[in-house]
């Protein structure tokens, strides 16, 4: 077993947990000049990471907790990245137990901000500064550079924020990385980040199986669609990601690779809490709750065998796009389904985000977290930079949909939309999400909405009272019970 010489106060921050996410993320730090101290519980990992990569810059490798707490200079910075949960938490309890006040501890992990804030509020107490950080980009974002969320005190960002910045990625000289906020804000953007990569994924998907169901496109074929769809305003990371998963073969089978992938589409619960969060704040997020439900519903296998089995499909009529025009503008059609639902789902997670800033007083900058979205994350995106610029026309914008880039926008795509809704629907072919989000537009453009009605119902039944339009400040209710029906002002 390798015997590490415990170094003294020269760490300019450390790194618990050298699983892959961990240990690119301190190769990224020690690749920009950041001396690094890095521990994980078992020692294999830390002498894994120096045997291949002690070259790329200054590592301080620590056997145990308390050098490796030890090796950095004060203030301390110690950024965990370990399992979230439990081994999380264990992690958090060691290292403030050897802390001192006005160090830091970073939990760089999927942590649901409710637990931040807790956290926070528990070492706040102790002197220590918590700080939740998400952290975008997957394996090559850590190492190359992701996008990265971090919340906490701004006296915790001014010690840690310039070396975050500095190994973020960089789009047109700006840092992908700011300070979202106090306490669980970092991780409440993240977990939101997280349920618009829901949403984009489902959204894409919806389009190729209309693309290959409706359309009768070949996989390639609906690849190149894909590529050709990356000098247009779709232009993302996940088209790119798409266009490559498409043009893929399988090697075992020789078709293609999609075809030989179980339909089963996994979760690890982000998109989960994104949707929780949202009904308890009271937002509107169907894009994210339906592309959360869709994954629900893919690995739902006993019940989607007995109603295979039991042969719901009459009534399903595909159009016929026989014609290579009409082929043409249904493919067009697809792609301003996709741009109109994007921009609906973005404009639920925007909202979710100033929603939750305004309630815990986090003072988001929602034009800053577009722009930190731009590079090294997964859904950055071209359309990222019109919603960068429409905060920063208007801070206190209601509703994305309401920017003028997004506005005409959608009066351009909403046509087709509904045309795709409607032949998705007459086709059989499922698509919740697109659905889900033209209805989500029809109802903010509404007039007037039927949940006067369901007032009324509620009033009924458990007299849960009304307000009425020409006195909307007072409360209303009708003893239903009697004949006469009487209407009565209670407040």
């Amino acid at each position: 077993m390798t015997s590490f010489t415990p170094a003294r106060s020269t760490a300019d921050l450390g790194v618990v947990g050298l699983g892959v996410m961990g240990a690119n993320l301190a190769r990224n730090l020690a690749r920009h000049g950041h001396e690094v101290a890095v521990f994980n519980r078992t020692l294999a990992r830390t002498e894994r990471l120096m045997d291949r990569y002690a070259d790329e810059g200054t590592f301080v490798p620590a056997a145990e907790l308390a050098d490796f707490v030890a090796s950095l200079r004060r203030p301390r910075v110690a950024i965990i990245m370990v399992q979230a949960g439990p081994a999380t938490e264990a992690v958090i309890d060691a290292l403030a137990d050897l802390m001192e006040p006005g160090d830091i501890i970073v939990d760089a992990g999927n942590t649901l901000y409710t637990d931040t804030r807790r956290r926070e509020e528990a070492l706040r107490d102790r002197g220590l500064h918590f700080v939740g950080m998400g952290v975008s980009g997957g394996e090559e974002g850590a190492l190359l550079g992701p996008s990265i969320m971090p919340g906490g005190t701004a006296e915790s960002y001014n010690r840690l924020g310039p070396m975050l910045e500095s190994i973020s990625a960089q789009v047109d000289g700006a840092p992908c990385c700011t300070h979202v906020g106090p306490d669980g804000a970092g991780h409440f953007v993240k977990m939101v980040h997280n349920g618009i990569e829901y949403a984009d994924m489902q959204l894409i998907a919806e389009a190729y199986d209309l693309l290959r169901g409706v359309a009768g496109m070949s996989v390639a074929e609906i690849a190149e669609v894909f590529r050709t769809w990356k000098d247009s305003e779709l232009d993302s990371y996940l088209i790119d990601v798409t266009t490559e998963v498409l043009s893929r073969t399988d090697p075992a089978t020789g078709g293609p690779f999609v075809d030989a992938v179980v339909d089963a589409a996994g979760q690890k619960g982000t998109g989960v809490w994104t949707t929780q969060t949202a009904l308890e704040l009271g937002v509107a997020v169907p894009a994210i709750a339906e592309a959360t439900f869709a994954r629900a519903a893919s690995s739902s296998a006993g019940a989607r065998l007995a109603v295979r089995n039991a042969s719901l499909d009459a009534g399903a009529q595909p159009p016929a796009l026989d014609e290579p025009k009409a082929r043409e503008e249904f493919v067009a059609a697809v792609k301003d389904a996709l741009y109109g639902s994007k921009i609906a789902a973005y404009a639920q997670g925007f909202d979710e985000i100033a929603t939750a800033s305004q309630l815990y007083g986090w003072q988001v900058d929602l034009g800053a977290m577009a722009r930190i979205w731009r590079g090294g994350c997964i859904i950055r995106a071209r359309f990222l930079d019109d919603i960068t610029r429409a905060y920063d026309e208007e801070p206190a914008l209601g509703s994305l949909l309401t920017a003028p880039v997004f506005a005409s926008a959608l009066e351009a795509v909403l046509p087709a939309w509904r045309r795709i809704v409607a032949t998705a629907a007459l086709a059989g072919v499922p698509a919740p999400a697109f659905a889900s989000s033209l209805a989500y537009v029809d109802q903010l453009r509404a007039e007037r909405l039927p949940a006067a009605l369901i007032q009324g119902q509620r009033d009924f039944f458990g007299s849960h009272t009304y307000h009425r339009v020409d006195d909307p400040e007072g409360t209303y209710h009708v003893t239903w019970s009697a004949p006469e029906r009487v209407e009565e002002k209670w407040a």
